[in-house]
């Protein structure tokens, strides 16, 4: 059913599209139901004539010269007000700035008081400075296995990691995949990117003997927690690890001295989170599934559930301060990197975790956010994690925002935030409907990129927003406005006929890859073996047309490689096109060009085939080769040297 004009003005005033344009750029109408289903979410009642008529007449009541709850603006520019205002900067200052906001506020987090309002005021900084030309490396820690981690990489790999790859190649960056916290209990979550918490790390990857209490225990002691130490599988077997771990500290906890003791003494982020743990490994981690009096950190019996699991509340606590310590150790091996580790930010968190616990006020319950139809995916994209309330965030002046994005930025010197369009607008999928019935909510770019430039630039980090696939041109243009990079991969460099585009004509403000985490290995593409994975899986429909598809594919990458002459005698020899393939990247205009080791070491299986949860080993697959072994690769010297020359050509 159409949307008419009256509800289409009252979910306009609320940022809900009534029609967008789908990736063959042709407008399509939201069904009338899904645009009330998701005002319903917005707390906004237009499920009858009376309800609807009501609440236009109060949208209408509104004074024309109201302020939205957050006022952003960019340094150096004036912003015109109803009245004569007040701000009172981040550091108590109070100035009176007349009939505007003038041009000399420094960047920060104000409060500004107009007539009779109160509001945030969000100072963004000029661009940010982007990096210059560097290069290095893309890897998915728990693949990252070495002869001290237990089964699985863990944050002493990844220091060893930056370590080599900085002073021995000379190498400028280094991407991991996200590294929240993600459940514990009963089953370890093994997709970095439905995280339980965006504002802390995952204990999942602590390496026992680093420490303090490893060192502190006894001999007897040690020699038990060494006994724990799983065996390394074909997979990366999560639960395994976690549990040798957590038994692992459970036995050295008493050894640390520095280890919390008092639940009341905890900074009240870390004691709610660290709580949720607790709860979960009592109930699960689905906090949808507790029992009543539980529903949220504010809940009537989280007190006394707190209290009954206080020493668990302590553990999960130490779990968070060992995680953070052990990667700011690994960070410190970054110093004198151009940009150092890049750290990933997942495009939201797990319905059932510890933010949905923590902050549900600010995120939309029962709304899931995911993606439209399109042609790789005909009934759209449920990615199964909550969206922000736009309002929430702006009453709250993006406090949680600029938490989540302070936290990840802690240990790094670059961020890489995940399906950055939805800074601008996410698809929502009201309870009980499916992907296809869904709308694009709206949020406040400038706010949001205020947020994100404000704690990069105090970071002193680079900024790369993921922008593949369909995203409106204001996405593009709002990233480089801001100084912040957008993402250049091989496969999908494309000129306007549909050719693909020779690297040298790559934007410069751009992080290039031959491939990411959900597309094939630089080999696995040569080998169909992303046809084959899929068809496998069940999730191809036609899989002679997809070999065929690959096939053209394939031989469209062989005959740009010849035209900008890096050909190669024996098309069949993997490793060699594989090189060439890197030595074309390494010609990029792009400011960072990353190589990842799943390419590089000719290793079949992509980390993860999206449109598959069961049918498809999805963030178990290890490196072919051990932290010990692969820096000595041929492969790996030959392509680390291509793109170090790129850096001396620059």
């Amino acid at each position: 059913m159409a949307v008419e004009p009256d509800l289409a003005e009252l979910a306009a005033a609320h940022g809900v599209a009534v029609r967008y344009r789908d990736a063959d750029e042709q407008e399509v109408e939201v069904d009338r139901g899904v645009v009330v289903d998701v005002l319903a979410a917005l707390d906004v009642d237009a499920s009858t004539p009376d309800a609807l008529e009501a609440a236009l007449a109060a949208l209408r009541s509104r004074h024309p010269d109201a302020l939205p709850a957050t006022v952003a603006v960019d340094e150096g520019r004036t912003r015109d007000l109803p009245a004569p205002g007040r701000v009172t900067l981040e550091d108590g200052t109070v100035r009176d700035v007349g009939d505007a906001v003038p041009a000399d506020l420094p960047v920060g987090y104000h409060r500004l008081a107009c007539g009779a309002q109160d509001v945030a005021l969000i100072v963004a900084p000029s661009a940010l400075e982007p990096p210059g030309p560097t290069w290095g490396w893309m890897v998915q820690l728990y693949a990252l296995r070495s002869q001290g981690s237990w089964g699985a990489g863990d944050y002493a790999d990844l220091g060893l990691l930056l370590d080599r790859t900085a002073r021995d190649q000379g190498a400028g960056a280094l991407l991991v995949n996200p590294l929240h916290a993600l459940a514990l209990a009963p089953d370890v979550e093994a997709s970095p990117y439905s995280p339980s918490t965006r504002r802390f790390l995952h204990p999942f990857y602590v390496r026992i003997e680093d420490t303090d209490a490893y060192a502190a225990a006894p001999a007897s002691v040690r020699s038990s927690v060494d006994a724990l130490r799983p065996v390394s599988a074909e997979l990366v077997d999560h639960d395994a690890v976690w549990s040798a771990k957590r038994a692992a500290l459970e036995l050295l906890r008493p050894y640390d001295a520095s280890a919390p003791g008092d639940v009341d003494a905890l900074d009240p982020e870390r004691r709610d989170v660290a709580t949720w743990y607790a709860l979960a490994e009592e109930y699960g981690s689905d906090l949808r599934e507790w029992p009543a009096g539980l529903a949220s950190v504010d809940d009537t019996g989280v007190a006394a559930a707190r209290a009954s699991l206080a020493d668990r509340v302590l553990f999960f606590a130490w779990c968070l301060d060992l995680a953070d310590a052990q990667l700011g150790r690994a960070h410190a091996h970054a110093a004198g990197m151009a940009v150092g580790l890049i750290a990933d930010l997942a495009v939201g968190c797990s319905a059932g975790g510890a933010d949905a616990w923590t902050l549900a006020g600010a995120l939309a319950r029962g709304v899931t956010v995911g993606a439209p139809p399109d042609d790789f995916n005909q009934q759209g994209q449920d990615w199964a994690l909550p969206p922000w309330r736009p309002d929430a965030l702006a009453a709250s002046g993006y406090a949680p925002l600029r938490s989540m994005i302070r936290a990840v930025l802690r240990h790094a010197g670059g961020l890489r935030v995940d399906h950055v369009a939805g800074l601008w607008r996410l698809w929502w999928i009201p309870p009980g409907r499916g992907a296809r019935e869904g709308a694009y909510v709206h949020y406040d770019a400038r706010a949001m990129l205020a947020v994100v430039a404000i704690e990069a630039l105090r970071a002193g980090a680079v900024v790369v927003g993921e922008d593949l696939g369909t995203v409106e041109p204001e996405v593009t243009e709002g990233l480089s406005e801001h100084g912040m990079l957008g993402c250049a991969v091989l496969w999908f460099q494309r000129d306007d006929a549909g050719a693909l585009l020779p690297p040298r004509r790559w934007h410069p403000d751009t992080l290039a890859s031959v491939s990411t985490h959900d597309l094939p290995t630089a080999a696995g593409f040569l080998r169909d073996e992303h046809v084959r994975a899929r068809a496998d899986a069940g999730v191809l429909s036609d899989v002679d047309a997809a070999r065929a598809d690959a096939a053209k594919d394939r031989e469209e990458l062989l005959e740009l490689l010849r035209a900008e002459g890096f050909g190669v005698d024996d098309p069949s020899d993997d490793d060699a096109v594989v090189v060439a393939m890197h030595q074309l990247l390494a010609t990029a205009r792009s400011r960072i060009v990353l190589a990842a080791f799943t390419d590089v070491l000719g290793d079949l299986r992509q980390p993860n085939l999206p449109g598959t949860v069961d049918e498809y080993p999805n963030w178990r697959i290890p490196l072919s080769q051990s932290l010990d072994d692969l820096l000595a690769d041929p492969r790996v010297t030959a392509v680390a040297g291509a793109l170090r020359e790129r850096n001396s050509r620059s």
